[in-house]
């Protein structure tokens, strides 16, 4: 019996197709050899992932730093906190300027993007300018600004000099002042580095749409909203992920300004952890502050990073 070309029975001593094995040949040449990757992942387990394992088990216990006798306290720590005025006022303080820190900055930062991103001579200049704060150690420059806040420093003289003397504050003094004091700093610091994060988002906007907005009669305010402003969403989802996040574990320029005083007026959570461990010994109780530390940022970061996205995609 003779069978059609399309009825041909499969011919089982016939070899394979080799294109099938070259192709995987290919991939497995050009697939990157993970174990390079190795001693990376291993010195980064021994110097983080380990330690990180340990200091949650201390967590549990009243270690004190130096005796290698402890006890296990279970979930004592934790529910200290709860009764603990100074923690519920770090942790209120640390939310606070977590968030003003990330709405003035953010803010500040799309000004600043705004303004040096047109066609003037200086905008170079200017945009080396205005990021060069943020790449200076933030130890250094709380303590400049420390000078600067002074009651003699260079701020209130400069009111004085202007007849502005009722301005004068004790601005690293004052239970009322401290805080902004700090916020501010912070900001002066890194808004530059916003501003360059947002001027890359900027550049990236097709001249072609504002023109055509332009030649629909779309004012600049309107061109801003309904143009500029969608396309910046992966800046904007960026930037407000890194300024809550530094935000919440700033600890170099409140304890270089203020010691998280005066009394307990800018405590935060990081500089009551390093108080509680380095000054009173509690090394347990602190081990649990950093550990509710840890989860605060991990929650506001994933919960906004998702806000965010969900945003981004809608607007793309």
């Amino acid at each position: 019996m003779t069978l059609a070309p399309h009825e041909q029975l499969p011919d089982h001593d016939r070899p394979p197709d080799p294109q099938p094995v070259a192709a995987r040949v290919r991939r497995a040449r050009t697939a990157p050899p993970w174990w390079f990757a190795l001693p990376a992942l291993l010195l980064f387990a021994f110097v983080v992932l380990v330690p990180s394992v340990r200091g949650v088990h201390y967590a549990f216990t009243d270690w004190d730093g130096l005796d290698p006798d402890f006890s296990f306290v279970g979930l004592d720590h934790f529910s200290e906190m709860f009764h603990d005025a100074d923690a519920k006022q770090a942790i209120w303080h640390t939310l606070l300027i977590a968030v003003s820190i990330t709405v003035v900055q953010n803010a500040l930062g799309l000004l600043l993007a705004l303004g040096v991103d047109t066609a003037i001579k200086s905008r170079n200049v200017l945009r080396v300018f205005l990021f060069a704060p943020a790449v200076i150690t933030p130890i250094v420059t709380a303590y400049l600004w420390r000078n600067l806040l002074g009651p003699d420093g260079a701020v209130n003289s400069l009111f004085g000099a202007m007849g502005l003397g009722d301005w004068r504050q004790d601005w690293l003094g004052s239970p009322g002042l401290a805080l902004w004091a700090v916020v501010g700093v912070t900001v002066w610091q890194f808004a530059g580095y916003s501003m360059v994060i947002f001027l890359a988002g900027l550049q990236s906007v097709p001249r072609e749409v504002h023109e055509a907005a332009a030649i629909d009669g779309a004012g600049p305010v309107r061109r801003f909203w309904s143009v500029t402003r969608p396309l910046l969403a992966p800046a904007l989802t960026i930037n407000l992920m890194l300024s809550i996040i530094g935000g919440i574990k700033l600890f170099d320029q409140v304890y270089a300004l203020t010691g998280g005083g005066p009394g307990h007026a800018t405590d935060t959570i990081s500089t009551l952890i390093y108080k509680d461990a380095f000054t009173l010994g509690e090394f347990g109780y602190s081990i649990a502050l950093a550990v509710v530390l840890t989860i605060i940022v991990a929650v506001v970061s994933t919960g906004q990073y998702a806000v965010l996205s969900r945003n981004e995609r809608a607007a793309s």
